[in-house]
């Protein structure tokens, strides 16, 4: 019998424990209160700008920062490139479309980045949150992310978010109904990320392999592993490539 996703955990103790009794995160770990912004080699010199936008599956909850994602995406496109990767990223555990808007208001981010990445939604999609905000949330984040790139659709992409359901920790959750949800998700994603001239990548799919592969998935039972984000950016670095090339 399938069971809903807001009532699956069973107590009031149980949600305090994993969440700390505050509106509860896709992350059965605590919040270090981690920095809301990471950034590694950010110089005026650099000669290509990168902007990560997301949640954990962006700063690489349970893995190394170099291991992330943004990290590797970065690292792979030095070789191809030949040319140096400022990364910075504007991300943190837990956070939906409201947080991520209201953290770029207070962020002092020029429009000239050669490669702005969006990937959030899960969180929205965890606490339930209603359809319509993300909806109305998603499309002024990738406008957000136009700007940042100065209205040059090639240098911005919209990452799908992960499959938390094929994981040790989703498994105990109605997978059939996370599943269903998150595809909605990604289907109104990557429509607004098309009627803007914005190329949408496809990465869910590899989380959907996390059962059978425990490889992909973080020390956390939750999370991506290094070599899921590796996975990430094996599918992602030609089609970025090819776009700043050009």
């Amino acid at each position: 019998m399938k069971t809903s996703i807001k009532n699956h955990i069973g107590s009031l103790f149980v949600i305090c424990t994993l969440f700390s009794c505050s509106k509860r995160t896709l992350s059965p770990e605590p919040d270090y209160d981690s920095p809301s912004t990471e950034e590694k080699n950010f110089t005026p010199t650099s000669n290509l700008t990168y902007v990560a936008l997301g949640d954990s599956y962006t700063i690489g909850t349970s893995v190394a920062y170099q291991d992330n994602y943004p990290s590797q995406l970065s690292t792979a496109l030095q070789g191809q490139l030949k040319s140096p990767i400022a990364l910075k990223i504007i991300a943190k555990n837990g956070w939906r479309t409201d947080n991520l808007l209201d953290a770029l208001k207070t962020e002092q981010l020029g429009p000239n980045y050669d490669l702005v990445t969006l990937l959030i939604g899960v969180n929205n999609q965890y606490q339930g949150e209603p359809f319509k905000k993300y909806e109305k949330e998603f499309s002024q984040l990738l406008e957000q992310a136009l700007e940042l790139a100065n209205h040059k659709t090639e240098r911005v992409f919209v990452i799908s978010i992960p499959d938390w359901g094929f994981t040790p920790y989703g498994s105990g959750w109605d997978q059939q109904k996370i599943s269903q949800e998150i595809d909605a998700y990604n289907s109104f994603a990557k429509e607004t990320a098309e009627k803007e001239g914005v190329t949408y990548i496809e990465v869910t799919d590899i989380t959907r392999k996390g059962l059978e592969d425990k490889e992909l998935v973080a020390s956390d039972g939750l999370h991506p592993s290094k070599k899921a984000y590796k996975l990430f950016v094996e599918r992602m670095l030609p089609i970025i490539t090819s776009s700043l090339k050009n």
